[in-house]
């Protein structure tokens, strides 16, 4: 991304006036929408969103059994690798076309730079989130109206799962930036955070490795694989999408929606302050 620096001659005599944080921010969030890619991203991440659950309400539609709000959270699926580019191509893109020399020539001190493209990146994210959920919503209407029946969206806890899959989304956008800044570079931070959100989850699940030890872990029936991968920000993010009271995952510890909340909230934070260090304390070049 490049970067947009405003130059002019300043009177003689006349103060200098520093860069304030709503300027910084005024100018990622310019940055953030004057691109294609952003845009085309959230196009994308919609109609799969759309789409998936359009399918799999259609194909549960058939069980006698169907509810259509057990469907909305499934086009989520596919739709969730969109916010994560999303962050992704805000942390490392003015590395990859170089035009971060700018931007730190503008701010020298480097983490407002980073904290503003957390405030755009959370905001354009919450917009795609809100749209994504709301195409998800969209897409179960066929299959209930096939059956004669309404969707509503006020009861046995589907708000809540609304919410959680707007905050999962929102929460991937920062994730995806937060490795983008660290590793600087678009191919390998899209790598890792695919491998760490969606591959290192599945490669968990199928493994089998029961604890051993204590009592207390045989009563839970806790595994090893089972608790790491519940504390892996994908998974994590995925129980923010289950209602309230859900037993989880088997062998995992029951988080709940707000512990997996909680659990992909301390991913980002602790991704984006050692994205934060190494600004400060390494060179850019």
């Amino acid at each position: 991304m490049s970067a947009a620096v405003v130059t002019g001659v300043r009177p003689v005599g006349t103060p200098r006036r520093g860069v304030t944080a709503g300027g910084v921010v005024a100018a990622e969030w310019t940055k953030l929408t004057s691109l294609r890619s952003p845009w085309w991203t959230a196009v994308v991440t919609v109609l799969v969103a759309g789409v998936i659950t359009w399918l799999s309400a259609n194909a549960s539609s058939v069980d006698p059994g169907f509810v259509p709000a057990d469907s909305i959270s499934t086009g989520l699926l596919l739709a969730q690798l969109g916010p994560l580019v999303l962050g992704v191509l805000v942390g490392a893109g003015e590395f990859r076309t170089g035009g971060f020399r700018s931007t730190f020539t503008v701010v020298p001190r480097r983490w407002p730079v980073l904290a503003a493209q957390a405030v755009v990146t959370a905001a354009f994210g919450l917009g795609l989130a809100v749209v994504t959920v709301a195409a998800c919503v969209a897409g179960v209407l066929p299959a209930a109206a096939s059956r004669g029946m309404t969707l509503d969206l006020a009861a046995d806890g589907t708000p809540g799962v609304l919410v959680g899959m707007v905050l999962l989304l929102v929460g991937l956008a920062l994730l995806g930036l937060a490795v983008g800044a660290l590793l600087r570079r678009t191919v390998p931070a899209l790598v890792t955070a695919i491998v760490l959100v969606f591959l290192l989850p599945v490669v968990l699940m199928l493994a089998s490795d029961p604890l051993i030890g204590g009592a207390a872990s045989e009563g839970s029936g806790l595994t090893v694989t089972g608790t790491v991968g519940v504390l892996l920000p994908g998974t994590a993010g995925q129980l923010m999408t289950l209602p309230a009271g859900s037993t989880g995952m088997d062998g995992a510890p029951a988080l709940g929606p707000v512990g997996g909340g909680l659990v992909l909230a301390a991913w980002v934070l602790v991704l984006l302050g050692l994205a934060a260090v190494r600004l400060r304390t390494r060179d850019v070049t």
